[in-house]
């Protein structure tokens, strides 16, 4: 099943690519690219409407059809149809004046290359009234997008590979002599490349962290090179290494942690340091059904309805609200939790847009050696 995130490799590197590979994706947009359902429940009110919005599917799909679209259908009769759908195509769609969804559920570095391409609608936050009611954080509502959620990428280790150690931060990650064992890393198919990570374990605050010393960066990362087995570009493959005991420690989405726990792997995961990437909604220029796209926006960032999507996949909500409607176990099983929050640093996605490319390039003649 996919993985919300791992449509990275797609939007990180499909959008910029995306004008110039107009007509290609044009032949794949009028076919329909991508796959489609519908929530069942409903009787089409309102006159019927549909409201179409695109998602990454999966299990995240799966969550989102659980914890939103069947009950919006059932409280506002409008049905809901899903588009598994990248980048290309939809950006051309757009293009062409012809998406075929209204709402677009995707990253907010997504929809910021979205935005400047003039692909998105410009929100008026007074049709969303869940903006205040969930106290949503100013920094995630923009002039084209509401974060709804983020993931966090952290430290996992086995705990029985330290003589009952555990490590506390960046800096012992890159301490294979009081920690030993090899690490794992992300690979830019899998997630921007882990350059804060270096900085915060050569001591740089995180809050002086951007923009980011790309040469410092690489210095400390040279520094790991000899140690680091497997350079990851899928979400379950940290968790394949440390359960072969591969790798004592990996970075990690930390959603993932959870799954390797109920399968009797010996792993925690270290949140100091954590970075975090938020997804949000943004509307479809020329988007149909501006009015419904706006109405399951609206429903789907109600607090209330983040905490029920929190239950049904490990996403961290965007309201600080949500937490407070799950219960204590459910809430601290979370990255977003008010206890951890603090640990942990929001990626700054207008510095990584300006250099993801550059970075990505340099990164894969350092991994070459």
């Amino acid at each position: 099943m996919r993985d919300a995130r791992i449509d990275r490799r797609l939007f990180l590197r499909g959008v910029g690519g995306a004008t110039a590979g107009l007509a290609a994706a044009t032949a794949l947009s009028a076919c329909g690219t991508g796959t489609s359902r519908s929530a069942s429940t409903g009787t089409g009110g309102k006159g019927g409407k549909t409201v179409v919005v695109r998602d990454s599917g999966g299990s995240y799909g799966a969550a989102l059809q659980k914890a939103i679209y069947t009950p919006f259908t059932q409280e506002t009769g409008i049905q809901v149809k899903v588009l598994n759908l990248d980048d290309a195509p939809l950006l051309a769609q757009i293009k062409q004046g012809r998406p075929q969804c209204d709402l677009i559920n995707n990253s907010m570095m997504s929809h910021l290359k979205y935005g400047k391409q003039d692909a998105l609608e410009t929100l008026d936050p007074d049709r969303l009234k869940s903006l205040k009611s969930a106290k949503v954080p100013e920094n995630q509502v923009t002039e084209h997008a509401i974060g709804h959620s983020f993931y966090g990428q952290c430290i996992a280790y086995r705990t029985d590979a330290f003589d009952g150690r555990k490590p506390e931060s960046w800096a012992d990650f890159w301490d294979t002599k009081a920690f030993k064992g090899a690490r794992a890393m992300v690979s830019p198919d899998g997630d921007l490349p882990e350059l804060e990570f270096a900085l915060l374990a050569d001591g740089v605050p995180m809050d002086k962290l951007y923009p980011l010393d790309v040469d410092r960066a690489f210095k400390v990362l040279t520094r790991l090179r000899s140690d680091i087995k497997k350079f990851w570009d899928s979400g379950p493959l940290p968790g394949v290494l440390l359960s072969r005991q591969e790798v004592t420690m990996s970075t990690v989405w930390d959603g993932r942690i959870a799954d390797l726990q109920k399968q009797g792997v010996p792993v925690a995961r270290q949140l100091n340091g954590m970075r975090r990437q938020f997804s949000g909604y943004a509307i479809a220029k020329g988007a149909a059904n501006v009015d419904g796209a706006y109405q399951l926006m609206d429903f789907a960032l109600r607090a209330e309805i983040q905490a029920a999507l929190a239950k049904a996949f490990p996403s961290n909500p965007s309201s600080p609200v949500a937490y407070a409607k799950l219960t204590e176990d459910e809430r601290n099983a979370l990255a977003g939790a008010p206890k951890y929050y603090d640990k942990g640093f929001d990626a700054d996605i207008d510095w990584w847009l300006k250099n993801e490319s550059a970075v990505t390039k340099r990164w894969l003649e350092w991994a070459r050696g």
